[in-house]
């Protein structure tokens, strides 16, 4: 893989209840609402769970997915292909927390953040 290894944490607070943000996460209906320049495969499932894969795009950039871990409170994904590492999502009553790890040349940082507020957006309306 090409590229820089990039590793960013970041946690925001969202006025938003841990099971609002839980679905937010783990439902691809609504993850397709708020997370944005991707686009998904079809065939996605209610929920994602763990061992499901699935592959989304950044413009012309394809970003495999793999849920390694889902949980009610956490979910994994390892990655491969436009970033070969990994992301995680921990949250709770009030908050969201990422953390990426990976090889990419995309901005990681950039794409975590503005990911993380358009979450928070979402969740305000």
């Amino acid at each position: 893989m090409l590229g820089n290894f990039q590793q960013s944490q970041l946690r925001i607070e969202i006025e938003a209840s841990a099971s609002t943000i839980r679905d937010s996460l783990l439902r691809p209906v609504e993850l397709q609402k708020w997370l944005l320049g991707q686009s998904f495969a079809p065939g996605m499932p209610e929920e994602l769970y763990s061992g499901f894969e699935f592959t989304t795009w950044t413009g012309p950039v394809a970003i495999h997915h793999q849920v390694n871990v889902a949980q009610p409170n956490c979910i994994r994904f390892l990655l491969s292909g436009g970033i070969d590492g990994f992301h995680e999502w921990y949250w709770g009553e009030g908050w969201v927390q990422s953390r990426v790890e990976g090889v990419s040349m995309l901005p990681i940082n950039l794409g975590q953040t503005l990911s993380l507020l358009s979450l928070r957006q979402f969740l305000a309306k």
